[in-house]
């Protein structure tokens, strides 16, 4: 069926009168149909460019030559980046994410790359224009965070971030040892699909999930929480445990943590999946801590390089800073 088709299909199924009788379903056809009419006028717009570019060249009007050749320079850019989104093709690859990161070993130095990390990713995503939002997150003793939870929105956000999955390693002068030795420091990123609430490749029952309530903790003073309003959700029958403590309604913190617990569910579900196709090819490896992906020196010298794609750039503080397009389309190339 080609996108027009899919497209006055849900546009019928919106004109029916009975159509918000169930919101959660009409909010997803809602948003599917929204997502296919961009589309449809992106590439109509597009299509309207070039012809415009076509007919100022065969004007043949050598002023207008500078202004032709910016607008060329245009097209083809914009052309690369949607045909490189055209390689986002899984099936979780066009919606948003959920990005965990926790720190590893190394203490205080560790907690402050997770947190540097954390701020690395929320530079990326507002240069994508995408929204997010902190729903869980655990300070470090002296600086930094133990670990955190983001929800990214915004189309192919998954698709893009998936390629961040893994060990990510610093190595720098440390600002927290006396002697300035270098230190290399470890934090884990996960990256999981936000799985919709009715998805049936991931039931929850209710019964199998245990809801504790409590305070947040803040930073003190009036950040303090005076209701309890966060959420732990413990699924029983894997013993997975999962919490929420925006600055929210308890009601809000836990339907981000359900989602970020049914997210976490189908992850494992995907991980077995794939786990019994790779054994049955015979080329099973263990997924493990000790594999980075990708490290960032800052000293002695400046470099960010990714292991798995040898992608590399010598600008330390401009990938901290949020450019990381470059080794996510790398590796996504790299994996087609």
């Amino acid at each position: 069926m080609s996108k027009e088709t899919q497209l006055t299909e849900l546009d019928k199924q919106i004109a029916a009168p009975d159509f918000w009788d169930d919101p959660q379903a009409a909010q997803k056809i809602s948003k599917a149909a929204a997502s296919l009419r961009d589309e449809a006028e992106y590439w109509l717009s597009f299509k309207h460019r070039i012809d415009d570019a076509r007919e100022l060249a065969e004007m043949g009007d050598d002023s207008l030559r500078a202004e032709l050749e910016t607008e060329v320079a245009a097209i083809e850019k914009d052309l690369e980046k949607r045909s490189f989104a055209a390689m986002l093709s899984g099936k979780y690859d066009e919606g948003d994410a959920i990005l965990a990161i926790h720190a590893g070993a190394g203490g205080t130095d560790s907690q402050d790359w997770a947190e540097m990390i954390q701020r690395m990713y929320l530079r990326w995503a507002e240069t994508q224009g995408f929204k997010t939002e902190i729903l869980d997150l655990t300070p470090g003793e002296e600086a930094g965070i133990k670990s955190c939870t983001i929800s990214i929105s915004g189309r192919y956000a998954y698709g893009y971030l998936r390629s961040e999955k893994g060990v990510h390693r610093l190595v720098r002068l440390s600002p927290f040892d006396a002697a300035h030795r270098r230190h290399t420091s470890f934090a884990l990123v996960e990256v999981l699909p936000q799985v919709a609430m009715d998805n049936p490749e991931v039931p929850i029952s209710p019964s199998d999930v245990k809801i504790d309530v409590f305070r947040s903790s803040g930073a003190g003073g009036q950040n303090v929480q005076k209701n309890s309003t966060a959420i732990r959700l413990t699924h029983i029958p894997s013993g997975m445990v999962v919490t929420c403590q925006n600055e929210r309604s308890q009601m809000q913190n836990k339907e981000a943590a359900m989602s970020v617990l049914r997210a976490r569910l189908f992850q494992i579900q995907q991980a077995r999946q794939d786990a019994e196709i790779a054994v049955l090819k015979g080329d099973y490896t263990k997924a493990e801590w000790g594999s980075q992906i990708r490290s960032y020196v800052l000293h002695p010298y400046q470099l960010v390089k990714d292991h798995r794609t040898d992608y590399e750039v010598g600008n330390s503080q401009s990938v901290l800073d949020g450019a990381l397009m470059g080794f996510m389309e790398s590796f996504l190339r790299q994996a087609e």
